[in-house]
This record gives C-alpha cells, sequence and structure tokens, in this order.
C-alpha cells in the first residue's frame, strides 16, 4: 500500500539504566536537525522507529539499546 512503507521500517528499543537519559530523533535532508526529543528515567523504556522523517537517533546518557543487529550500552 503507498505510504505505509513506514510500517516495515527499522525499531529501536531503548532502556534507561538511569534517570535523565535523553534520546533524541534527527532528520533526513541536507540538513540534520533535531526534530524531537524525549527524556527517560531509570527503568523506563522507549521504543522507537526509523521513518521517512527520522535517519538517526542519538542516546545521551547510560542506557541499553536493542537493535536487530544486537545489544548495545552506553556509557
Amino acid at each position: 500500500m503507498p505510504g505505509y512503507e513506514w510500517i516495515t521500517a527499522d525499531y529501536v528499543v531503548i532502556k534507561a539504566m538511569e534517570n535523565g537519559v535523553t534520546i533524541m530523533g534527527l532528520t533526513r535532508g541536507r540538513d540534520t536537525k533535531f526534530h524531537h526529543t524525549e527524556k527517560l528515567d531509570k527503568g523506563e523504556v522507549m521504543i522507537a522507529q526509523f521513518t521517512e522523517h527520522t535517519s538517526a537517533i542519538k542516546v545521551r546518557g547510560k542506557a541499553e539499546i536493542l537493535t536487530k543487529h544486537g545489544r548495545i550500552l552506553t556509557e
């Protein structure tokens, strides 16, 4: 179905290992810009998705990130 390509986009799971973990979504296009920011406290989980608008996700703080490529722990 046209317009539903985002349904098959990759997801990432981010679990905060401390209070104040910041997650930032970055845009696609000529100029990369922040378009969304979330703060998580210890134990909170966010499921994020790469879409036609989101080309990168930046995580600041101690967190566990799960992707189809494996598990990543930030420092």
